[in-house]
């Protein structure tokens, strides 16, 4: 075989790798499409306005908890203490805002104590030298237990919060026909899409993901820089929160229960590697919407909130082999 011919078969090879790999990428939406226009095919009012907005208004939560998770897979760690940060973050602001304290003001504090619960996780993590899923499901124990001790496991609720403008317009209002929630939703994207994959600091943690030593080696700040984005699990997780809370205008000692792994599955499903060091926002963005439009179809069909369970958890497996073959 002449020189020439072994250069374009090796050409030839790399670019079905290319393509392959650019195939892989658009998965999730590929795999997004297929969803609707069987779930569409099944039961027709899937795609009215009305059930859309609403499924997008249901997506923001897991959306919101999902943007944060993606910054700590990306790590190859985890963050299984979510659920129960928005709740204890939750109660906290509901109580002050049944204490008279501003609305917003309040909401804001319960937003910065959810980074605060998130520094802890990251400084257990990297001070203790726990590992992640041990550290997360501890504190999660903890998160969950100091919530039903300050609410003496009883909803918080209150005039206050039935009367309040921007408490409600927060998790049940419309800006140019577009839920709220959506709105915070797409904000946040933005802003966490710009700061992973245009900024320093989401390099930083595409190298902590793909190497730590070398990391390390590189000058990069790892200690740092992985207890910074725990700390933005914990903001987006009691962000969150506060949209759950406005929408059930009461906080429920326990709110966000299984919320851990609804945000795992959407990060899964978007294509991020829970080996870390692969994946990208957009993808779990995709994958949010994804669980979102099993949730919303399977209601729709009459499909049994049990065998809801069971689907997810098969959909979740499928994910997870998936991401080990391609990491293989």
């Amino acid at each position: 075989m002449t020189r020439a011919k072994v250069e374009q078969k090796s050409s030839e090879s790399v670019n079905q790798k290319n393509f392959f790999s650019q195939l892989a990428g658009l998965g999730p939406v590929l795999a997004l499409v297929v969803l609707v226009i069987i779930t569409t095919m099944m039961n027709s009012s899937f795609l009215d306005v009305n059930n859309l907005l609403n499924l997008l208004r249901q997506v923001s939560i897991n959306g919101l908890i999902a943007f944060g998770m993606t910054f700590v897979i990306l790590t190859g760690g985890i963050d299984l203490s979510v659920g129960a940060m928005l709740a204890l973050t939750s109660a906290l602001t509901a109580m002050m805002i049944t204490s008279g304290v501003p609305t917003l003001l309040a909401m804001l504090i319960g937003i910065l104590i959810g980074g605060v619960l998130g520094g802890i996780n990251g400084l257990i993590i990297t001070k203790g030298g726990a590992a992640p899923f041990i550290a997360s499901l501890a504190t999660m124990t903890i998160f969950r237990g100091a919530t039903y001790v300050f609410t003496d496991g009883n909803p918080i609720t209150g005039k206050v919060m039935n009367d309040s403008f921007a408490f409600q317009f927060i998790g049940r209002g419309y800006f140019f026909g577009i839920p709220v929630p959506v709105i915070i939703m797409i904000v946040a994207f933005i802003i966490l899409y710009i700061l992973l994959h245009k900024m320093t600091f989401g390099r930083k943690t595409y190298a902590l993901g793909g190497n730590e030593k070398a990391a390390f080696v590189s000058g990069i700040k790892v200690k740092m820089t992985k207890t910074w984005i725990y700390v933005i699990s914990g903001i987006m997780s009691s962000a969150a929160g506060m949209v759950l809370i406005s929408r059930l205008s009461s906080a429920q000692p326990d709110a966000g229960t299984g919320f851990e792994m609804d945000a795992i599955a959407a990060v899964v499903l978007g294509g991020t590697s829970l080996a870390g060091g692969r994946g990208r926002i957009f993808g779990t963005f995709i994958g949010a919407l994804i669980i979102g439009t099993l949730n919303n179809g399977m209601n729709l069909i009459g499909i049994s909130s049990f065998y809801q369970q069971i689907v997810k958890g098969i959909v979740i497996i499928i994910a997870v082999l998936l991401d080990r073959r391609k990491s293989a």
